[in-house]
């Protein structure tokens, strides 16, 4: 069953107050579902923040802001995010946060361990933090948080209360809309043969290119205000590392923009495969007259088969694989 954050976040509450929460929690749902704001508030709840509710000296409503998750992070409170430039979460990380959680806090208060992102943990991150998950340190809570719990170990699964939220899905926000209507109009000009492939791999790559060159030009202007502002101040060392930063970080920022736009062509897929076995539930409902001849046209293992190639696809992009190379022969896998 799933969950609005409002009435998961009652649950986590209730079970506190009983004494009653478990040592870990996957906390799933798409982007935009809630999954840090619930996060920061479970911390809050630990740290035992004063409640929403009731009026101050002045007769005005008491209420207690949530402040964004990472500025929650503390002694006792670790974030974990993919920071590599490969958006992994990598063993040397999930060791930092086990020798936290082993410390004694002051006082008994808990310690929480969140992980973001947590299906991008490598192989040998996922074996380490499974160790935790079996013998956790007393007077700890775990937070795993996911758009995708399938890509996780089941054994991973299996040690966890899962929390899926309900809502999210802004597929249309940040150039959705816009690859939307560029996938339409690609179809409508053909659909299962390598010219159809090549032409939607055109529309989707030229989205890629857009959101590469404002990652960097981001880094770039960040990385020169910071050379302006402390070259006189600081030596060539630290400025070199901030270079190096912000390499990262505009990558990081890219690779984010591109898992975004495979939830789009993967809800735009899915959408097919729906109105091919008549179901509800459109993602794009609006793109539904442009695609009702493919759906029409296409038989449902078919689109199943399809659906496998772009997940494939994902995944390849996933390692060091080549990009322009993985996704052109993706595409061709995908709807040739």
């Amino acid at each position: 069953m799933a969950y609005l954050a409002e009435r998961a976040f009652e649950l986590i509450s209730s079970a506190h107050e009983r004494g009653r929460l478990a040592h870990a929690f996957l906390i799933s749902g798409a982007h935009g579902s809630g999954k840090e704001k619930l996060a920061a508030q479970i911390i809050q709840l630990m740290n035992g923040a004063a409640k929403s509710g009731g009026f101050d000296l002045f007769g005005e409503p008491i209420v207690v802001e949530t402040p964004p998750l990472d500025e929650l992070e503390s002694g006792w409170v670790r974030i974990i995010r993919p920071r590599m430039k490969s958006r992994r979460i990598g063993v040397d990380e999930i060791r930092d946060l086990e020798q936290t959680l082993h410390l004694a806090a002051p006082g008994g208060a808990c310690k929480v361990g969140v992980i973001t992102e947590v299906d991008r943990m490598n192989d040998q991150a996922a074996n380490a933090f499974l160790k935790t998950l079996e013998e956790p340190p007393k007077n700890t809570l775990l937070l795993l948080l996911t758009a995708n719990p399938q890509r996780l170990l089941p054994t991973i699964l299996s040690r966890c209360v899962r929390l899926p939220l309900l809502g999210g899905r802004a597929l249309l926000e940040n150039g959705g809309a816009e690859l939307v209507a560029a996938l339409n109009a690609a179809a409508a000009r053909g659909f299962g043969t390598p010219v159809a492939a090549l032409h939607l791999k055109a529309a989707f790559s030229s989205f890629l290119v857009q959101f590469r060159e404002e990652a960097d030009a981001t880094a770039k202007a960040a990385e020169k205000e910071e050379t302006a502002a402390y070259r006189d101040t600081t030596d060539g060392r630290w400025l070199k590392e901030r270079e190096d930063f912000h390499k990262a970080a505009a990558e990081a920022e890219y690779l984010d923009a591109r898992s975004r736009l495979f939830d789009v062509l993967m809800s735009w897929m899915a959408d097919l495969l729906r109105m091919k076995v008549q179901g509800g539930g459109l993602d794009f409902p609006e793109s539904a007259p442009a695609l009702r001849g493919i759906a029409e046209a296409e038989t449902a293992s078919r689109l199943l088969k399809r659906m496998e190639a772009l997940d494939s696809l994902r995944r390849t992009l996933e390692t060091n694989a080549f990009e322009p190379l993985a996704i052109e022969v993706g595409f061709l896998k995908a709807f040739g």
